[in-house]
């Protein structure tokens, strides 16, 4: 499965000298949020797959003006081509007023995903989590804006998801920017932009089986 994971910054390679053939060959776009509802309606209008998203903290504006056709996956575990994607959008919460419509104290997104394991509790486990925010001191930030939730290693330990899409830490952020790192069995990605991803759901699976069997027997 290959797929387009953006975030954060309306990428120029797409939008400003952007050649049809640039989007094909995907089997999803997913954005990790903080762009330009018009951005997701544009890549929706002439790629031809799926373009998911979740909210970021500045993405406020969507109750106004949604992107078109895309798909929204917050709270919900969306089925694309057999593969399950969890999405939790939002980011720590710094501020008040509308702005801060996706912003989430640590406890508020500890029920969210709380209400998403019992959801998902009867069904086939996750193969994709796509948040905005990092997890918490996996290369998040130091200021309480950027920084990651504790409670996602209760998705990441629990389900082992074999891919892990988020944003919200900006390359122009120095060391803290790491696009590509893993947390035991997941691969993080950080879509900060755009990153083409090859994921492998078989792979990701094995892997996971690997390891709950060797627990068992331990």
């Amino acid at each position: 499965m290959r797929i387009l994971a953006i975030a954060d910054l309306e990428s120029r390679y797409y939008w400003d000298f952007f050649e049809k053939s640039k989007l094909e060959g995907l089997d999803l776009i997913i954005s990790a949020g903080d762009l330009d509802p018009h951005y997701l309606s544009f890549l929706a209008t002439y790629a031809l797959c799926p373009v998911l998203y979740v909210h970021g903290n500045h993405d406020y504006k969507y109750e106004t003006i949604p992107p078109d056709g895309c798909i929204c996956i917050e709270d919900t575990v969306y089925e694309h081509q057999g593969v399950r994607i969890l999405g939790l959008g939002g980011s720590m919460k710094y501020n008040m007023g509308h702005e801060s419509l996706h912003q989430y104290t640590e406890r508020q997104m500890a029920w969210r995903v709380a209400k998403a394991r019992m959801k998902n509790s009867k069904k086939k486990g996750i193969d994709i989590f796509v948040a905005h925010s990092p997890a918490f001191r996996l290369n998040d930030g130091e200021d309480l804006p950027h920084m990651g939730f504790q409670c996602f290693y209760k998705i990441l330990d629990k389900y082992q998801p074999g891919l892990y899409i988020h944003g919200h830490v900006h390359r122009n952020y120095g060391r803290k920017y790491v696009q590509e790192y893993a947390y035991n069995n997941t691969k993080i990605i950080n879509a900060y932009e755009r990153c083409i991803i090859d994921f492998d759901p078989a792979e990701s699976r094995e892997q996971r089986g690997k390891k709950e069997s060797k627990q068992i027997v331990q």
